[in-house]
C-alpha cells in the first residue's frame, strides 16, 4: 500500500471511530407538542397561585407542567389538568389530543376511589373509622379502578398514538415523626401511606400494560411529607381545598424532577 493510500485509509478509520463514539443527540425540546392533563395534583392545587381564567380547575403557573414548559419552550403547550378530575373527566380531556401531540403528563385515580372523603374522615374521626374508610377506598382501587385506568390510557393512546406519556402516582402524604397541633395520629398516617402504596402499585401495573412511563414520586418525597421539617405537601390548610396537596416546593423539586427523569 502506497503512502497516500495508507493515510487515506487511516483518516477514514479515525473519522468512523469519531462518529461511532459520538452519542446520539436527543430531539430538541422545542420540537415537543406537550399536553398536561390530569387532576388537582397536576393542575397545581396546593400552590396557592392560580390562573384566574382556569376557574374551579385551579391551574397554577407554578405547577410542574408550566415550569417545565417555561424552561424548555416546546413548540406548543396545552394545560388542561383540572381539580377534581376523575377517569371519565380525563377521558374527556383526551378529546383535545391530536396525532401531533408528542408529550403528555397526567395523574388520575385518586378521586375515583374517593381519597378526599377518606382524608376528611381520617381528619375528623377515630382511628377505627379512618381505617374503615381507607379499607373501602382500597377495595375500590383493587376492584374497579384498573378497568377505569385501562379505558383512560386506551383513549389517550388512540388520540395521540406517537406521544410519550408520563403517568405519575401519588406521593405518600405523611412523615411518621411527631406531628403538631391538628395532625393525624401516627396510626392513621401509617394506614394512609399504606393505601397510597397500594394505589401506586395498581397505577404502575396499568401504566406498564399501556406501554406508558411511570413516574414514581415516593422516594423523591421521602423526608418531605406532612409533619416533616421540610414539607413539600400541605397539611390541613385554609382554604380547605389547599389541604393534602403538593406545595410550590413539591412541584418545583419533587414533580418536576420526576418528570424530567421520566422523559429522559
Amino acid at each position: 500500500m502506497g503512502a497516500k493510500a495508507y493515510f487515506a485509509v487511516a483518516a477514514a478509520a479515525i473519522s468512523l471511530s469519531i462518529v461511532a463514539a459520538t452519542p446520539a443527540i436527543a430531539a430538541p425540546r422545542a420540537a415537543e407538542n406537550y399536553v398536561a392533563m390530569g387532576d388537582s395534583y397536576d393542575s397545581g392545587v396546593g400552590t396557592r397561585t392560580y390562573d384566574s381564567s382556569s376557574g374551579d380547575c385551579r391551574r397554577s403557573p407554578v405547577a410542574y407542567a408550566p415550569l417545565w414548559a417555561k424552561a424548555n419552550s416546546p413548540a406548543s403547550f396545552t394545560f388542561i389538568a383540572c381539580s377534581g378530575a376523575r377517569t371519565p373527566d380525563v377521558q374527556k380531556q383526551a378529546d383535545q389530543l391530536t396525532s401531533s401531540v408528542s408529550l403528555i403528563s397526567l395523574s388520575v385515580g385518586g378521586n375515583d376511589v374517593g381519597f378526599a372523603s377518606v382524608l376528611t374522615s381520617c381528619q375528623l374521626g377515630s382511628d377505627q373509622s379512618c381505617f374503615d374508610k381507607v379499607a373501602e377506598a382500597v377495595n375500590q382501587a383493587r376492584t374497579t379502578l384498573p378497568a377505569k385506568l385501562d379505558a383512560t390510557y386506551s383513549k389517550i393512546k388512540s388520540k395521540a398514538p406517537s406521544a410519550k406519556v408520563v403517568v405519575f402516582n401519588y406521593p405518600r402524604l405523611f412523615d411518621l415523626g411527631t406531628c403538631g397541633l391538628g395532625g393525624l395520629s401516627k396510626a392513621k398516617r401509617e394506614r394512609l401511606n399504606q393505601a397510597a402504596d397500594t394505589l401506586s402499585g395498581i397505577i404502575s401495573g396499568r401504566v406498564s400494560a399501556a406501554g406508558f412511563r411511570f413516574a414514581d414520586l415516593r422516594d423523591r418525597f421521602n423526608g418531605h411529607g406532612i409533619c416533616s421539617s421540610a414539607e413539600w405537601l400541605n397539611g390541613l390548610s385554609w382554604p380547605i381545598n389547599e389541604s393534602y396537596h403538593p406545595n410550590t416546593n413539591g412541584h418545583s423539586q419533587g414533580y418536576l424532577a420526576a418528570f424530567k427523569a421520566a422523559i429522559g
